[in-house]
């Protein structure tokens, strides 16, 4: 009889753990994994004629920053302001007022460039673009990060006159990669410490990140642990990357990418201390408190050629690249409250 018993109050004990194991894995699914909608999984549509266009032009910019300019960081300097020069002339060219942020590293300057549409009935509230158009190493940088600094500039090309009720700033950062990256001199984290110096209230930020590669083959695609046992093995989605406290951020914009754009998509709130979830500019937004996140193809995680001399725009896809701008386009004009 005792034995029975003991037999029951361990049974007990068990079920009691059970209990718990699986509510932390059923609230951390909710809060970490759970993301409203469905990626899409059918066929592409085709792209109008004025898509092909603006894909032409996106393709086009990516092609200066990565082959007429290429190598472009504190080592390759003088490619890094051809870098900012262009971006600088284009945005002009598209009828903005281009302010540049300078700061010094040993005597040399850099520079992020910021042009802004003031919002109207909600001025105050504002949502950043940005990505980076420095490059690492000896890489020429065409996917990390010449299409994120292309995607920022074709959007804002996009938005050049409109009137939205929140204000859109659009931001072309410098010195994200090595040796200032999660440092004092990274561009974005200085951007975002004079931003909250002036009390802006920031209330989203999209980090453009690596954007152009994709993959429908088997195991193309991988993750940090546990994640691959939650997630596609086929590289073929956009990702949508968040930390914790972002997560409603995260959450509205996948609502509203998924319920307006033709593309797969997959997007997670982790927190920073899991590999590659605070590996771009976003992170720099998170350190001042503001809600962030990054659009990415996931860069290491399914790129063959990140960081290396390989990086080259021939292994972009131009046409997912396009879409996936697009995309973007449509959840900021719902951000920022501009019809269709």
């Amino acid at each position: 009889m005792k034995l029975k018993l003991i037999d029951r109050a361990s049974l007990q004990r068990l079920a009691i753990l059970a209990v718990i194991i699986i509510s932390l894995l059923i609230f951390g699914w909710s809060l970490m994994v759970w993301m409203p909608g469905e990626s899409y999984t059918q066929a592409l549509p085709p792209l109008t004629a004025a898509q092909i266009a603006l894909k032409g032009r996106l393709k086009s910019d990516v092609e200066t920053l990565a082959v007429k300019i290429g190598r472009r960081n504190q080592s390759n300097y003088q490619n890094l302001i051809a870098a900012k020069d262009f971006l600088d002339r284009e945005l002009t060219q598209a009828g903005y007022t281009v302010r540049e942020q300078q700061y010094t590293i040993d005597g040399k300057t850099f520079s992020n460039l910021e042009v802004e549409i003031l919002g109207s009935s909600r001025a105050a509230e504002i949502l950043v673009i940005g990505g980076h158009y420095d490059s690492a190493f000896t890489s020429p940088g065409a996917n990390d990060n010449g299409t994120g600094a292309a995607a920022v500039l074709a959007l804002a090309r996009e938005f050049a006159g409109t009137k939205p009720l929140r204000t859109l700033r659009f931001v072309e950062f410098t010195n994200e990669e090595p040796p200032y990256f999660w440092t004092k001199d990274m561009g974005s984290l200085i951007y975002a410490q004079a931003a909250k110096a002036r009390g802006d209230k920031i209330v989203g930020m999209f980090s453009l990140e690596t954007l152009g590669y994709f993959s429908n083959a088997a195991n193309s695609q991988k993750y940090p642990p546990p994640l691959s046992l939650l997630y596609p093995n086929r590289g073929n989605f956009i990702g949508f990357v968040g930390n914790i406290d972002s997560r409603e951020l995260l959450r509205n914009t996948m609502r509203s990418f998924r319920a307006q754009v033709k593309f797969p998509s997959e997007g997670v709130a982790l927190p920073n201390v899991i590999p590659g979830v605070g590996w771009s500019d976003h992170w720099s937004f998170w350190q001042q408190g503001y809600q962030a996140l990054m659009i990415t193809d996931t860069a290491p995680f399914r790129y063959p050629d990140y960081h290396t001399d390989r990086d080259t725009a021939d292994k972009i896809d131009f046409d997912k690249l396009f879409r996936v701008t697009n995309g973007i386009n449509k959840v900021i004009r719902d951000f920022v409250g501009l019809a269709g």
